[in-house]
């Protein structure tokens, strides 16, 4: 498809960002793991083994496995071919399957394809898979080069003092090294709550009982099977009892985490955006671009902007797949079916945002100079630290005294602050010690 007929600009405008997505969340990505579950969960019973499958040959095992490994998108094509007779997607995949195993000399086994199941015992599978590899493959590589961009800023700007401002206004100084440090503090905890999240998957038969494969073979522990098969084979976690369908609980914990991040991410957007407001950052400027169509000198921040756009239509969908996809109809309906073909969507949001936070990131400019002059523009902000040492002498009503002095539409400047220092009726070495502090070295821990 060419990236200029798309309709969503995931893949068209921003496609060279999310192709890496399309491993997991494509439709080609769904098909191939269902048949990688079906051809794993055939070895398994091979392995337990079903009296009928007993004189399958191991040796066969690598090239069954390779019907999935080497998955094609003409494989792909094949089984929608098949699934326009069938009007059914996984039935189309269990066709496929069958015509692979009779190259293989298999057709007195492949009946035992798709044996027992339901399709949500496939889909419940196949799709909490594609998105697990899909965060730990993608999305957290991506993540954590957000977070070491950021951390590399936190060790550049750890003894960089900025005036600190709280409601908009001038407050206690701090370092804009420490403020970078609350990003990355916040963002590794939450990553560390999202990959905590077990990735659970349901597989139980038509109604999660395991009624077809009890009826057959009735001295077989099928739920021993199921978990083995899901947890050992598979990696997730199985969810036992279940409906039909999974409850999605897990996977809506996983969306409300990555919620959490995006907020965060775009609580250091919107930062960023206002210290380059301020003049605090300025950003490299690339030959040839173009801030403005009318304005010849501006050099906007987009990346941030980008970012923050993009994570709100992320959260967005977040939103709705983490209150919908654990709610269904007695046994199942089939809303959640349609609502997991768009789990890549936020996730290709995201993945935009964080690569545009990235560039941004890599962009700015310390403006060391507008830093410094905010401060020195602001000595009022040291009021809180006369009045502290102040109250620790015993002084009296320390507090209203600097209020009397700060609390004017006058200029407070190291003048006004020394003159009312030396007003005080304390030590000299108090004095001495007032005066010795400053907007720049007021910072704190």
């Amino acid at each position: 498809m060419n990236p200029l007929d798309a309709i969503s600009p995931i893949d068209g405008r921003y496609s060279a960002k999310t192709k890496s997505l399309s491993n997991f969340f494509s439709e080609h990505a769904l098909i191939k793991y269902r048949v990688r579950v079906e051809i794993e969960y055939f070895i398994a019973l091979c392995e337990l083994p079903l009296p009928q499958l007993k004189a399958v040959d191991k040796a066969l095992y690598p090239s069954l496995r390779s019907i999935y490994l080497d998955f094609s998108i003409e494989d792909a094509e094949h089984i929608k071919s098949i699934e326009k007779v069938t009007n059914h997607d996984v039935k189309a995949v269990e066709y496929f399957i069958k015509e692979r195993m009779d190259h293989l000399n298999l057709k007195t086994s492949k009946e035992f394809i798709h044996f027992g199941l339901t399709s949500q015992d496939i889909n419940n599978t196949a799709v909490p898979l594609s998105l697990l590899e899909a965060i730990h493959q993608v999305y957290v590589p991506e993540l954590e080069a957000v977070v070491e961009k950021i951390s590399d800023k936190v060790k550049d700007w750890n003894d960089i003092p900025m005036l600190a401002r709280t409601h908009g206004q001038p407050a206690s100084p701090t370092r804009l090294g420490k403020e970078m440090e609350v990003f990355v503090v916040r963002l590794k905890e939450q990553l560390n709550q999202l990959i905590a999240i077990p990735s659970s998957a349901k597989f139980g038969g038509a109604t999660g009982n395991f009624n077809a494969h009890k009826v057959a073979y009735p001295e077989i522990d099928w739920k021993a099977f199921g978990k083995d098969f899901v947890e050992s084979r598979l990696k997730l976690k199985h969810s036992f009892p279940t409906t039909q369908i999974e409850h999605y609980d897990n996977m809506a914990s996983m969306f409300d985490a990555m919620k959490r991040i995006n907020t965060i991410l775009l609580d250091f957007d919107k930062d960023i955006w206002s210290y380059v407001s301020m003049d605090y950052f300025k950003q490299k400027i690339k030959k040839g671009e173009v801030g403005s169509s009318a304005m010849p000198h501006k050099v906007n921040p987009i990346d941030f902007e980008n970012s923050e756009g993009n994570l709100g239509i992320a959260n967005a969908l977040l939103e709705h797949l983490s209150a919908k996809l654990p709610v269904s109809r007695l046994q199942r309906d089939l809303t959640d079916s349609t609502v997991l073909r768009n789990i890549g969507v936020p996730l290709g949001h995201m993945l935009i945002a964080l690569k545009s936070t990235n560039k941004g990131l890599y962009k700015l400019v310390l403006n060391e100079d507008k830093l410094k002059s905010d401060l020195e523009d602001n000595w009022a902000v040291v009021a809180e630290a006369i009045q502290t040492i102040l109250r620790r002498e015993n002084y009296e009503n320390p507090y209203e005294a600097l209020k009397g002095l700060t609390r004017t539409n006058s200029k407070i400047n190291k003048e006004s602050i020394s003159s009312f220092i030396e007003s005080l009726d304390v030590t000299e070495a108090i004095k001495k010690e007032l005066k010795s502090i400053t907007p720049s070295n007021y910072t704190g821990i």
